[in-house]
């Protein structure tokens, strides 16, 4: 299966980002026991108040993590790709705090949390690049308030789209093609706090006024420094998750 040394590279490859990692290091990371799952959309892998004994590493496909209101109003907090640890909190929380689904089909891979401490005991670097993924991850749900709570609607929607380009050319996921959002609006407006509706509308103005173009299914970034500057995006929030692209027809 492609997947069983797939998944170590894209680890490996995010990991890269954030610390320089030896060969035994890396052999480290490559011997972690991980076990893979092919899990369909909408799957929820966590459910708020569960007891986790794994952390989990996104092979293939789109995940999101929320939190739901006792209305059953949804609040999207993390949107995921293939690379991203969806859960490093849970090697030292293990109560899960809010749910974990995929948006896609896809490809899920699980590690025990014993095996992610003693890699993490044994090679204190393997430990930070870990914890700066974590850290990260606060920096993020920190620009995610303030785009919920700090800038109008257009604004919520450039910079979502702005993030998501950005990370996906840091991982080089389909770097210079068309891209199709795995996200439905309505996906998007529990992210950004907005109705389907008005992030229809946003995404129509935003497309109206050249920022992006869309060739069937698929959205081709037409400006990017347009879209950027419209998001109020800096990536600095990032923290060297990000690649900004180099060309006016980003994807």
């Amino acid at each position: 299966m492609r997947d069983r040394t797939h998944h170590i590279d894209l680890l490996l490859r995010k990991l890269a980002l954030l610390e320089r990692l030896d060969d035994q290091e890396q052999a480290a990371i490559a011997g972690l026991p991980f076990e893979l799952e092919n899990v369909p959309a909408h799957r929820m892998l966590i459910r708020e108040g569960s007891q986790v004994t794994h952390c989990s590493l996104l092979v293939r496909g789109f995940a999101c993590r929320h939190k739901m209101a006792r209305t059953g109003k949804r609040q999207i907090v993390a949107f995921h790709m293939a690379g991203d640890m969806m859960d490093l909190q849970h090697a030292l929380l293990s109560r899960a705090d809010h749910n974990l689904q995929m948006i896609t089909d896809g490809t899920v891979g699980t590690v025990p949390i014993k095996a992610m401490k003693a890699v993490c005991r044994d090679f204190p670097r393997i430990a930070e690049a870990f914890a700066k993924d974590a850290l990260i991850d606060a920096s993020i749900f920190r620009e995610w308030v303030l785009n919920v709570g700090g800038r109008d609607a257009k604004t919520r929607v450039a910079h979502m789209l702005c993030e998501f380009v950005a990370r996906r050319e840091a991982m080089g996921i389909s770097p210079v093609e068309a891209m199709r959002l795995p996200m439905t609006q309505e996906q998007i407006g529990d992210a950004t706090g907005l109705t389907a509706v008005h992030v229809n509308r946003m995404l129509r103005l935003l497309s109206e006024e050249g920022a992006f173009r869309h060739e069937g299914r698929e959205l081709v970034i037409s400006d990017w420094p347009m879209l950027k500057a419209v998001a109020d995006f800096d990536a600095a929030y990032l923290h060297g998750l990000a690649h900004e692209p180099q060309s006016a027809n980003a994807f």
